[in-house]
């Protein structure tokens, strides 16, 4: 073979990099005029390229393999392909000027009309269709399949372009995938990106660790990062912002924002600058622009939503109106369908909370719970229409089924199935079977602030013991009395006994229970009841004090009347000895004496 060379290829640097602007037509006559400009004294491999060559090289075409030295198994087919190339092994140019100015590259494979046209030590790349990575250099392990793919690329490696101008731009970029006609066109240096669609990552330029899957996905992203879009012009205006993940038609169509997650057509199309959101479903946080991390899972779930954040929707139109409130949760279908700026509810039952607009800080679990609340706030309704037509009423509670389905007042709890409760009262606690029920044990107390519990009578939670001595003894300034309550607190209006807390408190302040403001309550009657005791424990001592004074009187009386006895005894004793004596006397006299007449 000679080694000498004298010409360098027609068409170096005739092709511009932009053949769309310049023309690609021109083409043909460059080459012609080339081919006659070629010096007479020009050498190629001898003979003339018809075939076999040796060190396992094949030249077919002329000028083919033109200035090969010590190449091995190379193979050219065409005008001037593989035309500079020396030491190259193992590459394979199939169509005129393909791989036209390896020298010194490996491994490389070209077909087509200039295909790695420009490729001097580049290894390993593969390139199928006219001008494909017509301007590679240095890059390594690339492949270009279909007209134009990868043509500016120079030094980038190990990308893969497959379609009509897929990869166009790329220049240093490198590790991209580009599938579809101009998928990837205007990328120049960025790293790791798939685009398999139409236009697919059309202006990725800088973009690294992108995919975009579908017509026009990410069509406008130029330098962001580790986004994913799958569906048709989904995430198609973002541009510098990354992490977003777009799956289904016109997904994230508008979004700046990062970190969006959107599955479902048109589902966060609105999205501008807002971050972090995830939206399942067609159009679900369809207009969402400025709001962050929001979740929406379900047919249009927030779908009308747009600066409010940290809301999580679950099921067909849940939290659908909700534009600027936050911290919502809604699970299940049309959950708080009407709120607009709420913020802090919970929903969860098909249609809970479904009218509520402005209310707060409300939990709703059940179908229709709190379902026609608008402005009521920090109410908590559990169960299937648990508080269902409360309003605008705050601080109620509802356990049950159909409980507080009535109130409409606030601050009330409903505990159990069917406790309705009554319209417009407030402030009311009503706990099913309480009535009825019999039990056992000690009493229940509730203290002013709601706390229930029973007395403890143990030594180990007491200060301050003393005997009560006479303090008991307010009771007997105390008035009991009969009354009936009133109607709206006792129905029935049965008679009742007792006292009168204001009255009591005059008497002794510590006798009544008070109300959160300090007022007079109820009366404890635990501590009259002890008082009580207190005073029938002093009245029983001294009674016993009586009763012992009596017995010794008693005793007394008993020895004094044994002592009359005997006394009364002696007496009659000695009565009968004097009256023995008397008639002993009376024996002893002499008799009478009568004097004679004579």
């Amino acid at each position: 073979m000679k080694t000498t060379k004298t010409t360098t290829p027609a068409i170096r640097n005739s092709i511009n990099r932009s053949p769309l602007q310049h023309g690609l037509l021109l083409i043909p006559l460059a080459l012609a005029l080339a081919c006659s400009a070629l010096s007479p004294t020009a050498r190629a491999v001898s003979p003339a390229p018809d075939g076999g060559y040796a060190n396992g090289n094949t030249a077919e075409g002329d000028s083919a393999l033109f200035n090969l030295t010590n190449g091995v198994a190379n193979t050219a087919n065409g005008y001037q392909a593989l035309f500079s190339d020396t030491t190259g092994v193992q590459n394979t140019a199939n169509g005129a000027f393909s791989l036209a100015a390896n020298t010194t590259g490996n491994n490389n494979t070209a077909n087509g009309y200039a295909a790695l046209y420009n490729n001097t030590i580049g290894d390993k790349n593969t390139a199928n269709g006219v001008l494909a990575l017509y301007n590679n250099t240095t890059g390594v392990a690339n492949t270009a399949n279909g007209a134009f793919a990868l043509f500016s690329n120079t030094t980038g490696y190990q990308s893969t372009a497959n379609g009509y101008q897929a990869l166009f731009s790329n220049i240093y970029g490198s590790k991209n995938t580009a599938n579809g006609y101009q998928a990837l066109y205007s990328g120049t240096n960025g790293v790791a990106n798939t685009a398999n669609g139409y236009q697919a990552l059309f202006s990725n330029t800088s973009g690294v660790d992108n995919t975009a899957n579908g017509y026009q996905a990410l069509f406008s992203n130029t330098s962001s990062n580790s986004n994913t879009a799958t569906g048709y012009q989904a995430l198609y205006s973002n541009t510098i912002t990354g992490g977003n993940t777009a799956d289904g038609a016109f997904a994230l169509y508008s979004t700046t924002g990062y970190d969006n997650t959107a599955a479902g057509i048109l589902a966060l199309y609105s999205n501008t600058t807002g971050s972090r959101n995830t939206a399942t479903g067609g159009l679900a946080l369809y207009s969402n622009t400025t709001g962050f991390y929001n979740t929406a899972n379900g047919y249009y779930a927030l779908g009308s939503n747009t600066t409010g954040s940290y809301n999580t929707a679950t099921g067909y139109y849940a939290l659908i109106s909700n534009t600027d409130g936050y911290r919502n949760t809604a699970n299940g279908y049309e959950a708080l369908y009407n709120n607009t700026f709420g913020i802090n509810n919970t929903a969860n039952g098909y249609y809970a909370l479904y009218n509520n607009t402005n209310g707060n800080s409300n939990n709703a679990f059940g179908f229709a719970a709190l379902g026609n609340n608008a402005t009521g706030n920090s109410n908590n309704a559990f169960g299937f229409t648990a508080l269902a037509n409360n309003v605008t009423g705050n601080l109620n509670t509802a356990i049950g089924d159909n409980a507080g389905y009535a109130v409409t007042g606030s601050g009330n709890v409903c505990i159990g199935e069917g406790v309705y409760g009554v319209a417009g009262e407030n402030n009311t606690t009503r706990i099913r079977n309480i009535y009825a029920s019999v039990a056992s044990g000690g009493a229940v107390y509730v203290n002013s602030d709601n706390k229930l519990g029973t007395l403890a009578s143990s030594r180990r939670f007491k200060d301050e013991i003393k005997p009560m001595n006479k303090a008991s003894e307010a009771l007997l300034a105390l008035e009991p009395v009969t009354f009936r309550y009133k109607k709206e607190i006792e129905p029935n209006s049965a008679m009742q006994f007792g006292l009168i807390a204001e009255e009591v408190e005059k008497v002794d302040p510590d006798l009544v229970a008070r109300d959160a403001q300090g007022k007079a309550y109820s009366v404890r009657y635990e501590a009259v009841n002890a008082m009580l005791l207190n005073e029938f424990l002093k009245e029983h001592r001294t009674v016993r004090e009586l009763k012992s004074m009596v017995a010794k009187q008693e005793a007394t009386a008993a020895q004094q009347q044994e002592e009359i006895r005997t006394l009364t005894a002696s007496l009659k004793e000695q009565a009968k000895q004097i009256q023995k004596v008397s008639a002993q006397t009376e024996m002893s006299k002499p008799g009478p004496r009568v004097a004679d007449n004579d």
